[in-house]
């Protein structure tokens, strides 16, 4: 006797792949645009802690305070306001990105050498100078974390917003719980879970492009250990 409802159907698969690949990509849509988007306020509201260091706690409790609320229960307060849109979704997903990305950010600043910005003061460079050429580029490896980080949990969240009809591949899951049918349960969190590790490989590839002395010390550092 068969399984008339397995957790994978591959005629359910090709049936509907056309359906499959716009929630892969309306996924992956919504990630990197509240990832980019957290990126951009997360990098305003850590320069104004750096600049103002009173402001650092502040921002810091901030942040983490709007991590704390529930992501159902902030979809559904935006609803009446923003309605099944894509604001709606985006809102809530760029606020849980902001307790990661302002951490990485204001973290990596403080590793920067506190000589090597003595050295850059010392020889002249403005300001905009020291930090766009010796403070970013030295904080680059721990941003990057971060993004990585947020990218990962982003993809997680993202399938919530299916609740406001912005899932991407949440639709798949919500769709297989309401019907007790299993196939797009498995499909929407097996793809899901595939990107999560893919964001994931190509931030550390980011890494090894822009900031290759970080991998390099850190393979070092195993090595030591290994050693010791």
């Amino acid at each position: 006797m068969t399984d008339a409802n397995p957790l994978l159907r591959w005629d359910y698969v090709v049936d509907q792949r056309a359906a499959i690949v716009r929630a892969v990509l309306e996924h992956l849509q919504l990630t990197v645009l509240t990832v980019a988007i957290g990126l951009a306020v997360a990098s305003v509201l850590a320069a104004l802690a750096l600049r103002t260091i009173r402001l650092r706690p502040v921002v810091s409790a901030t942040t983490a305070a709007l991590y704390t609320i529930p992501s159902v229960a902030l979809f559904a307060l935006l609803v009446p306001a923003t309605g099944l849109s894509r604001a709606t979704a985006l809102i809530p997903l760029v606020a849980y990105t902001l307790v990661v990305l302002v951490s990485a950010i204001l973290d990596g600043f403080d590793q920067v050498p506190l000589d090597v910005e003595e050295a850059a003061e010392a020889i002249g460079l403005s300001v905009r100078r020291r930090v766009i050429g010796v403070r970013i580029p030295l904080a680059l490896p721990v941003i990057i974390n971060g993004l990585r980080v947020a990218s990962v949990t982003t993809v997680g969240l993202v399938t919530l917003a299916a609740i406001v009809g912005q899932g991407g591949l949440g639709r798949l899951i919500l769709d297989g719980l309401r019907r007790a049918f299993w196939t797009p349960l498995t499909v929407g969190a097996l793809l899901s879970i595939v990107l999560a590790l893919l964001l994931d490989a190509a931030f550390v590839l980011l890494e090894r492009r822009l900031a290759p002395w970080s991998v390099r010390e850190r393979t070092v550092a195993v090595g030591r250990r290994t050693v010791d």
